[in-house]
């Protein structure tokens, strides 16, 4: 028998089919098991800041449906309001956008592979600094802005995606989260006296989207991916009381004080985040 020794092009090959199990066997693990990751991307706001204005309780009800009226019934706002940070005390002196910023965080999570479906879930914890205000304005002149940003979030979401044979999942996700929310209030009003309160400083909200992961080595994936996320920020409001003004002052008029906070409710944000994950 006659041994030939193998051409290049013929040991190419014969390379390629002993490796092909193997890469084979490499891709029928990924997106299957523990993981962390790391993220960054930026934070846009999401609300529409036309229809942002303050809101009052003059008598103590708990209710903000109420006016604040000088003591000839005039409406001591009717300036108006705007969406964003005054930067005076009349509306002609214009207000300071929302800022969309960076946002960051990083998280653990475990996927559950079957054939080419993966589902999974994930603790992820998160900063954004972008910001959301509304202002109003007062007869007085005076200006009166409310602004806010995510100081953090702690969040579980769940994820459901496909992969076609490993290498790239795409997957949509979504669950709840639990955040704290950092508020700032001033005002060019240095007559009444101001007292932010806050019925605690946690929120609860949700978060839902979806993306794609790739995996550019057997561990080490890259993605890309879109949250929509919105909390209930009802707890915090600002308590105006008498100050050194007279007792026919517009916010104690009707009550020893009046409470004001933001109409919007709801601090709602879109994220747009690149991620770097380690798979075990």
């Amino acid at each position: 028998m006659t041994f030939r020794p193998l051409t290049t092009s013929r040991a190419l090959a014969a390379g390629v089919v002993l490796a092909g199990p193997a890469l084979a066997q490499d891709r029928a693990t990924h997106f299957d098991g523990p993981y962390i990751s790391i993220v960054g991307g930026l934070s846009a706001q999401g609300n529409d800041n036309r229809s942002d204005r303050l809101v009052f309780d003059t008598d103590g009800d708990g209710k903000y449906d109420d006016a604040v009226n000088t003591a000839a019934g005039a409406n001591a706002f009717s300036p108006g309001f705007c969406g964003g940070v005054a930067t005076g005390a009349t509306r002609a002196d214009g207000c300071r956008g929302d800022k969309d910023k960076a946002e960051y965080g990083a998280r653990i999570g475990f996927d559950k592979r079957s054939g080419n479906l993966v589902t999974g879930a994930l603790v992820e914890v998160s900063r954004s600094r972008s910001s959301d205000g509304v202002s109003g304005f007062s007869t007085t002149p005076a200006g009166y802005a409310f602004d806010r940003e995510l100081d953090y979030a702690v969040s579980l979401r769940a994820r459901a995606g496909y992969t076609p044979g490993g290498g790239a999942l795409f997957y949509v996700t979504g669950g709840g989260s639990y955040a704290k929310i950092d508020h700032s209030f001033t005002t060019t009003n240095t007559a009444n006296a101001f007292d932010e309160r806050r019925d605690g400083k946690m929120v609860w909200g949700w978060q839902a989207g979806g993306g794609t992961e790739i995996m550019v080595t057997d561990h080490v994936s890259l993605g890309l991916e879109y949250l929509y996320n919105r909390y209930d920020d009802s707890k915090y409001n600002v308590a105006v009381t008498q100050g050194t003004v007279a007792p026919t002052n517009p916010f104690i008029l009707a009550s020893s004080s009046t409470a004001m906070r933001p109409s919007d409710t709801k601090y709602d944000f879109h994220s747009l985040r690149a991620s770097l994950g380690f798979r075990f």
